[in-house]
């Protein structure tokens, strides 16, 4: 029984098969205020009529179409009504002896309403009890709205009406119509996949503008619940928002491809953001209630951005199968930080900074897991897919499009990808079309660059050679490139890259970090002699992949690592200091420098950092060093000393600075004395200032949660802050600190609430799990370790998958560092026959107390 999977031999035989021509849907969202038609079930029911026109290849075929409904009323195909109970069965309508040439099939269902961020979420804000709708379709869920032929190489135009309650705002694809008698008729689209179709209904508030260009004006949107209508910066989400139509419709000679452009801030959302063509919905925390640092802002307008650029790679031109997911997230994800670093104006010229600290470590992080995969993964079903949204996919393909871009020249970059766009508008494609194109206008023969980045797993590492005289000056110099085994159980056998990498050379100039000279250069097989730096002085520091062109591990020789450990916070230049940062943090967890070493590093040169993601990532990390890979017995004294770190640097901070908040937040996460505690308390009931901090409602939030955590603020406290911020937000911040209290009846309680019911919505259920796993609670938690094996294949098999990835993840045993654990959750794969999606979960987790335990070792023998 196929459940609701598809493979990919499914897909192909039924893309041979059909060419998909229009959907009608009908929507009856009138009792949506209520949750649905008060059919008794948790969310309601909503009805959906679906009218689908379609061609087969041949007479008498058998196909069939997807949908996930709690009951199925009326199938009727060409005019035959068809039994229902008969023809419905395991999320598929069958579909038997259809005619050659045009065929129409017409569904009327009941559909659910869904709190897990799937198919139609609904949400009901706490602030004026008003209901709020959105659809997330990727990758297999607009067949829980309406019957589809559910994959993407079978568009169609789509046509929605939309009955809604009185008072409603309803969004689609398609320009919204004027309504009458509150239903909303919209206009067909052009052709595009089920996935990227969208609906967005409730009493939204709304900002309106536009975008003018060469006599062309598109109508911009922006939404978000009425609630959070006072902290709406409309305008500078729309100046983000033209920058990125400008940069892209030069980079990529193609106009915007659709009628307007709205994005809608939506509760409760899983993501960052999807790029619903025309109607892109982004998780609504990016409305900022309370002061940020300017950190967030630039992530927000990558997030921006990124779904902007999806417009037109993966909406205007779309991947046959997700076996290139990868490539249409990987452009999205570099372009978009392309068009913050080089469009003119951006307030953010140093994010390739942010990419190297941020999106590269993550790659480097899931590349050495036992799951690491080739960038193109095989695909071979829709649980393959789901599972694949991850480092590989988004960081690591994009780092090597990076690496592309340097190989063949951006501008011929560029110029390919308007040449694909131009052949494949409205179309589907694969890899291969693309890499023809860059393949044109580069003059490069990317056949063996593709077969070694992209069809191979793991990384290299490239290491100087160096050789100098007794005067100092370089004899020799060379690159020599290295591939590690792949970790255990990972497929796939180790390979040399080429790699395009520069080679910078620093000196010391007035205590500062300054580069001197730059080669660029092909790096490729064992060793690379470098014979332009042969009769130069050697300087103080060389650095391999410098300006970050390529992906890969890059380790430093004997002299510059001395260097860089004394002045690493003294590079005048961002990107160095990230790189020298993320490679400190890579040797760290490779058990190659110990934890209480990285601390040490950190704060000899955290002080001089001036990139406030750069900060605010190094404070993620020390805290997980510290938790994870510093020895059980100094684990304390490191966190008392990071902790004083914490307040000092608060202390000295700029009033009022990005600085300032960032490490109130640092401090407020790991304050561990009655002193330190007392401060938070005080900074809470204002008692205690400090100058400039604005101690706003999120901040509140931190205070709260860490004194819940540490066993100073019980349930009335909680429920008092609640009551200063009784929004969704303050709900889960709420749940949050409730279940991270330290006691046995908490954990209990938050357990059963996560685990034993399923009525969570998915984002309490998060904050549930983020208060539950506490790092200084390891005692406390260590029963529950029996408890997730016993539990874990039951939530995977009965949840959907998003809420059942989040407690597979989030609750397995990570802070309980032991061969104890390993053994566990080897008993537990030998013997519960999980799915491989739930194996590559567990298994990936598995490697990360693997990890932990090395590192451990390492801190202990320093």
């Amino acid at each position: 029984m196929p459940g609701t999977n598809l493979t990919r031999d499914e897909a192909q035989q039924r893309a041979r098969l059909l060419t998909v021509d229009a959907y009608e849907i009908d929507l009856d969202l009138s009792g949506a205020q209520e949750g649905g038609d008060g059919d008794g079930s948790d969310h309601g029911t909503f009805r959906s009529v679906t009218t689908v026109r379609f061609d087969s290849a041949e007479a008498g075929a058998d196909s069939f179409i997807d949908l996930v409904a709690p009951a199925v009323h009326e199938v009727q195909l060409n005019g035959e009504a068809l039994d229902a109970g008969e023809v419905f069965k395991d999320s598929r309508i069958a579909l038997t002896g259809l005619r050659a040439g045009r065929n129409e099939l017409r569904v009327v269902a009941d559909c659910a309403y869904t709190n897990t961020g799937e198919g139609l979420h609904r949400f009901v804000d706490p602030v004026d009890q008003q209901a709020y709708l959105y659809t997330q379709f990727e990758v297999p869920d607009a067949r829980r709205v309406y019957a589809s032929f559910e994959q993407p190489d079978l568009k169609a135009t789509f046509q929605f009406t939309v009955k809604a309650p009185e008072g409603w705002t309803v969004i689609s694809n398609s320009p919204t119509p004027e309504p009458s008698d509150n239903v909303w008729r919209f206009e067909p689209t052009p052709r595009i996949s089920t996935y990227i179709t969208a609906l967005i209904a409730g009493p939204y508030h709304s900002v309106h503008s536009t975008y003018e260009k060469d006599g062309r004006s598109v109508p911009l949107g922006i939404y978000c619940r009425p609630s959070l209508a006072e902290h709406l910066d409309a305008e500078q989400i729309f100046e983000v928002t033209r920058q990125g139509f400008e940069w892209f419709q030069e980079k990529f000679d193609y106009a915007y491809p659709f009628a307007k452009y709205d994005q809608l801030f939506v509760p409760e959302f899983n993501a960052g953001a999807m790029e619903n063509a025309g109607a892109v919905t982004i998780r609504d925390q990016y409305v900022f209630r309370s002061k940020v640092t300017d950190a967030a802002y630039e992530v927000r307008a990558e997030t921006i951005l990124h779904e902007l650029a999806h417009m037109w790679f993966g909406d205007l031109v779309t991947m046959e199968w997700w076996n290139d997911l990868w490539l249409n997230e990987s452009f999205a994800t570099y372009t978009s930080i392309a068009c913050q670093a080089y469009a003119p104006g951006s307030k953010w010229p140093h994010s390739w900074t942010t990419f190297a600290n941020s999106m590269k470590t993550w790659a480097y992080r899931q590349d050495q897991l036992p799951s690491t995969h080739p960038i193109m993964a095989e695909i071979n079903d829709l649980d393959d897919v789901l599972v694949n949204f991850d480092g590989i996919t988004y960081a690591k393909g994009a780092s090597v499009l990076k690496q592309l871009v340097a190989y063949v020249g951006m501008d011929e970059f560029f110029q390919g990808v308007q040449a694909y766009f131009k052949a494949h508008a409205f179309k589907n494609t694969r890899l291969s079309d693309l890499l023809g194109a860059l393949e044109e206008t580069s003059g490069r023969d990317l056949k063996t660059w593709s077969k070694k980045w992209l069809e191979t797993a793991g990384i290299n590492i490239l290491r100087p050679e160096i050789e100098v005289d007794a005067q100092g000056v370089i004899t020799s110099f060379a690159v020599k490139q290295e591939a590690p085994a792949l970790p255990p159980g990972a497929k796939g056998e180790p390979v040399l890259r080429p790699h395009r990498i520069a080679i910078g050379s620093y000196e010391l100039e007035g205590g500062k970090l300054v580069r001197t000279g730059r080669i660029e250069l092909d790096v490729d097989g064992a060793l690379t002699p470098v014979p332009q730096l042969a009769g130069t002085r050697r300087p103080a520091v060389f650095l391999l992949n410098d300006d970050d062109l390529s992906y890969a591990k890059v380790r430093l020789d004997e002299e510059s690592l001395k260097v860089v450990t004394e002045h690493l916070g003294d590079f005048t230049e961002s990107l160095p200091r990230a790189l020298s940062w993320a490679s400190a943090w890579d040797m760290t967890r490779d058990a190659e420098l110990p934890a209480r070493d990285y601390l040490a590093l950190v704060r000899s040169g955290i002080g001089k950092e001036s990139d406030i993601g750069v900060v605010q990532s190094l404070h993620r990390q020390v805290k997980l060093a510290l938790d994870l890979y510093a020895a059980p017995e100094w684990r304390e004294t490191g966190l008392a000393a990071w902790t004083a770190e914490t307040l000092e640097q608060l202390r000295a901070a700029e009033a009022g600075s990005d600085h300032q908040l960032a490490w109130a937040r640092a401090f407020a996460a790991s304050a561990r004395t009655d002193e330190q505690l007392d401060l938070l308390q005080g900074l809470l009931d204002g008692t205690e200032e400090i100058s400039g901090l604005a101690v706003d409602t999120e901040l509140r939030w931190s205070l709260v949660q860490r004194l819940a955590a540490t066993g100073r603020a019980d349930e009335k406290a909680i429920a008092a802050e609640l009551e200063r911020d009784k929004t969704s937000a303050g709900e889960r911040h709420a749940a949050t600190a409730r279940a991270a209290r330290p006691t046995a009846e908490a954990k209990a309680e938050a357990w059963a609430s996560v685990v034993e019911s399923d009525r969570l919505p998915n984002a309490v259920q998060e904050a549930v799990i983020g208060g539950f796993v506490q790092s200084d609670q390891r005692e406390l938690l260590a029963p529950y370790t029996a408890k997730y094996f016993d539990a874990v294949k039951d939530v995977w098999n009965s949840r959907s998958h998003e809420m059942a990835q989040q407690i597979a993840v989030g609750l397995y045993p990570a802070l309980q560092v032991s061969q104890e654990t390993l053994d566990a959750t080897d008993a537990w794969l030998a013997s519960a026959e999980p799915s491989a999606a739930l194996r590559r979960l567990i298994t990936e987790s598995r490697a990360g107390i693997e990890r932990a335990l090395k590192a451990q070792a390492a801190d202990a023998a320093a």
